[in-house]
């Protein structure tokens, strides 16, 4: 059956290397380390080319023809290079700009050893694998030699070294399934304990062994792990094949954690793609991901199926360049089962995977999962995919989860910021938002506002979903913001149901806030009791003062808004000219003198003298009291 290019979840996300004129390489090697090829062409003197996923760090050069080259690599950032063409030595040509092509060589210490290949670990510093141990050297370019920074023995079948961690695994044993990792970090080499990896059981007289097709190196979420390809006889009960996670600590004892079935045999290849585990089918051609955070329940070693049904990588082809190319000539179709760069499409995974709540674990763990997350919701919420509101909330509580732990890790980040370092602890980072963080304004904007307008969807369900959305964020101590409370108070007014929007604010379902209460106060005409319920939350918010005061004064409540500020003791400070003003407006002559008076008496009190100051400009108003109630009205400043 074939596959809509709309389900493919795994595409190619870098053009492959190309070189010109392939036919004449001799050799490709592959640097995973740099994520480099090296296509090497022999004759007479030797021409290399090296190509990464970027073309503009692609590197061309010759070196003299002293043998086949067996292995070659660039050091980090292309400072030195390494070639081996013996099974006893290996070349070094330095690219560093104040030493360059320096050369030097350097065998291996130990006597009657092969050196099966090498690992840069620094820039400088490198280890060599040999059959008997490993030698790890300092490359001193200016003095055109190597320092021997320690060594090891043990007997070796092959290696595997996963650079992002600098850890090297060797197979001993006859059957090869003892592994005995390495961790190097800044001139440093540490021996980690060692491990058995538990091979299937196949009938005698055979005996397993473990090959370095069986096993890769990888780090998944932060941690280092080694996944064991696991091929069981046909004889058994269940002969499909099963990779095997084996999690390697810095300190103490490896762990074995997780099983992933494969449901299949055959032949397989393994990699890691934004911390899934992608496991490519080589006769099916298809590829199945695993991811190791979402576990199973009561299971203390975790079994896992696949999280997404296999599917093939999304086709490729290949544009022809140089000089065969010819501008009329269709792409190459590129055969994927040789991969270079993967990476995970989103979006065709909404679609296969129906748990909303299994969807949200895994969309959270990727990279770039924002606008497909809120996509989801969007879809969960509109048209024929409507979700329950316990699906809804299911959602929302993992969304909000994820929202506040990076929140209390940035307080804490603050916090650790503003009281300075303490003696003997490191510099703390600042905690990075990854795309995960779906704050209350994404919410708002992407999903929400659009929501509440929709004609064909029930305006319960809506109030339902948005009251949802706010307990989320309430269960995890989020302050809510007030746009979303709007949200819910303009639908309630819309569909008259102002019971509701009454016990909602009586029981402070809605809290408190200035924005919250002046959305109340222009709902007055439509409600009346909406001016009270606005005066009521302005007080219990007890720094709103001023706002409580202009409302009073808007509505022609001067001797109200007075009676409010005395009763919070701030009318030794507030605007004589704001007060008369909106006593005035009312042409209420006996309200005007009262608050004039008023207005007198706290003047003589505080300075002594019932005159206004030029800086109060209310000159207009004690020219209108002369006019009304004549100059002898005016309060008499009292001599002793």
């Amino acid at each position: 059956m074939s596959t809509s290019h709309s389900e493919h979840y795994l595409e190619l996300c870098e053009n492959p290397v190309q070189f010109e004129n392939a036919s004449s390489v001799n050799n490709v090697f592959f640097d995973e380390a740099n994520k480099q090829v090296f296509a090497v062409r022999s004759g007479g003197a030797t021409g290399v080319v090296v190509k990464g996923p970027d073309d503009k760090n692609s590197v061309a050069f010759r070196m003299d023809d002293k043998g086949e080259v067996k292995c070659i690599k660039f050091s980090i950032g292309n400072k030195i290079l390494a070639v081996q063409r013996t099974p006893k030595s290996v070349d070094f040509i330095s690219f560093i700009p104040d030493y360059p092509h320096l050369e030097c060589s350097q065998e291996c210490k130990m006597k009657n050893a092969s050196i099966l290949g090498f690992c840069w670990t620094n820039w400088n510093e490198i280890v060599f694998v040999t059959d008997q141990g490993i030698e790890f050297y300092q490359v001193l370019p200016d003095k055109r030699s190597l320092k021997l920074l320690k060594s090891q023995s043990v007997n070796v079948n092959w290696y595997m070294y996963c650079p992002e961690t600098a850890v090297i695994l060797l197979s001993t044993t006859a059957q090869g399934n003892v592994l005995q990792p390495f961790a190097f970090k800044s001139g440093t080499m540490s021996k980690m304990p060692k491990f058995e990896i538990e091979l299937p059981v196949v009938p005698k007289p055979a005996k397993p062994n473990l090959t370095e097709r069986d096993i890769a190196v990888a780090t998944i979420y932060g941690q280092l792990y080694v996944m064991y390809l696991k091929h069981h006889s046909r004889t058994t009960d269940s002969p499909c094949a099963e990779v095997v996670l084996y999690q390697l600590p810095r300190e103490g004892s490896y762990k074995k954690t997780n099983v992933l079935k494969l449901n299949t045999t055959g032949k397989f290849a393994l990699n890691v793609v934004d911390n899934l585990v992608v496991v490519h089918h080589q006769s099916s051609q298809t590829s199945i991901i695993f991811d190791i955070k979402l576990r199973e329940p009561d299971c203390a070693l975790n079994v896992h199926q696949p999280v997404l049904p296999g599917r093939s990588i999304h086709p490729y082809r290949i544009p022809l360049t140089g000089l065969a190319a010819v501008p009329t000539q269709p792409p190459v179709p590129c055969e994927l089962w040789y991969l270079w760069y993967l990476q995970v499409k989103l979006p065709p995974t909404v679609n296969l995977l129906q748990d909303k709540g299994k969807l949200m674990d895994f969309l959270l763990r990727r990279r770039d999962c924002k606008m497909v997350i809120l996509s989801v919701c969007a879809q969960m919420l509109n048209g024929g995919d409507k979700g329950g509101l316990p699906v809804v909330a299911t959602v929302f509580d993992k969304l909000n989860q994820v929202y506040k732990e990076y929140l209390e890790a940035e307080q804490t980040y603050t916090v650790a910021t503003e009281s300075g370092p303490s003696r003997g602890s490191a510099a703390r980072e600042r905690p990075v938002r990854t795309q995960a963080v779906i704050d209350q304004s994404d919410m708002y904007t992407h999903v929400l506002s659009s929501f509440s307008e929709k004609k064909d969807t029930s305006h319960k369900f809506i109030i339902a979903v948005l009251m949802e959305y706010i307990r989320s964020l309430n269960q995890v101590q989020i302050t809510v913001q007030h746009y979303l409370y709007e949200l819910v108070i303009k639908m309630l007014v819309q569909h008259n149901l102002f019971y509701m929007l009454h016990q909602f604010l009586q029981y402070h379902v809605l809290s408190d806030s200035k924005p919250l209460a002046c959305l109340l106060l222009s709902l007055e005409s439509t409600y009346p009791p909406a001016h009270q319920l606005s005066l009521d939350m302005l007080k219990r918010l007890s720094t709103a003062n001023d706002e409580i005061v202009e409302v009073l004064l808007s509505r022609q409540q001067v001797l109200g808004a007075l009676r409010f500020i005395r009763s919070v003791g701030g009318h030794g400070n507030i605007s004589a000219r704001k007060f008369l003003d909106a006593a005035r407006q009312t042409a209420d002559q006996m309200l005007f003198y009262t608050i004039f008076r008023f207005f007198e008496q706290r003047n003589m009190r505080l300075r002594g003298n019932p005159s206004f100051i030029p800086g109060e400009h209310c000159e207009e108003h004690v020219v209108y009291f002369k006019q009304v109630f004549g100059e002898q009205a005016l309060m008499k400043q009292v001599t002793v």
